[in-house]
């Protein structure tokens, strides 16, 4: 992407990886995110004029990002878009991953009609660090070739790919649900989107953390064991009676409006 490329107005489309689940709280009790961090670094550039809305809701499917978010993005006409959905729906047993890129393509193929830049994102390899996840990774590597392909075929399609990115097997990247990212995680993935954009990197996201304390046996235990009470438990009864973490949920910011930081 051309450095010389400047994005005036910005507009989040996706879920609880765009909403900024489990990273730093802002004072309106919101949680920061990867998104607002990409904001706050364009509105710094840019200065007063640069506007910034974020559509994206906690525990949605790539189906609910299509129906209720893309229209109300493309009408905002933002020169910068993030798009990132379907992971909702490959976590669940049965998902038609054929269904997921079929409307993953037709919301990126709505947005870029707009004439802005899209970006796209390659999922984290869940493999690497969460044992029984081993279902996950046909479909994620079905996705992210979908993805990578979209990009072959426009121009203002970028692609930040997550899943080479080995720092993300580390646990300290991950809040303890081991589904959201950490401030830390937020962090990088925002410094990624940013490289993507032509941005010089204040670090290298890619870059693995310090190595970390060994954790003893009985440490891991008792964090398995409060996994699996506080987030593992809930979530499949959430599935089991058709409940959602975002339903009769707003979007954090759901107007075009200016953006300071």
């Amino acid at each position: 992407m051309d450095t010389t490329t400047t994005y005036r107005s910005y507009v989040a489309v996706g879920d609880s990886f765009t909403e900024g689940m489990c990273d730093e709280l802002l004072p309106d009790g919101q949680f920061l995110g990867w998104a607002d961090r990409v904001a706050r670094a364009l509105a710094a550039e840019q200065g007063p004029g640069f506007r910034y809305a974020n559509l994206a809701v906690r525990g949605k499917l790539i189906g609910q990002i299509h129906d209720e978010q893309l229209e109300a993005a493309v009408a905002m006409g933002a020169e910068l878009v993030t798009l990132a959905g379907g992971l909702n729906d490959v976590l669940r047993p049965g998902c038609d991953v054929a269904r997921v890129e079929d409307l993953l393509g037709r919301s990126a193929e709505r947005l870029l009609a707009g004439g802005g830049t899209v970006v796209m994102f390659t999922s984290t390899d869940p493999t690497r660090r969460l044992g029984g996840s081993a279902r996950l990774l046909a479909p994620i590597l079905q996705m992210k070739a979908f993805v990578e392909g979209l990009a072959r075929t426009h121009p203002n399609l970028v692609v930040v790919d997550l899943f080479s990115a080995p720092c993300f097997d580390d646990r300290r990247l991950w809040d303890e649900d081991r589904l959201h990212l950490s401030p830390e995680g937020h962090r990088r993935v925002a410094v990624a989107v940013l490289e993507a954009l032509g941005r010089p990197a204040p670090f290298d996201w890619r870059a693995p953390l310090p190595p970390a304390a060994p954790r003893g046996r009985s440490a891991k235990l008792r964090a398995d064991l409060r996994w699996l009470r506080m987030h593992l438990g809930p979530w499949i009864g959430r599935r089991l009676t058709g409940r959602s973490s975002g339903d009769g949920r707003a979007p954090k910011r759901a107007e075009l409006l200016p953006y300071e930081g």
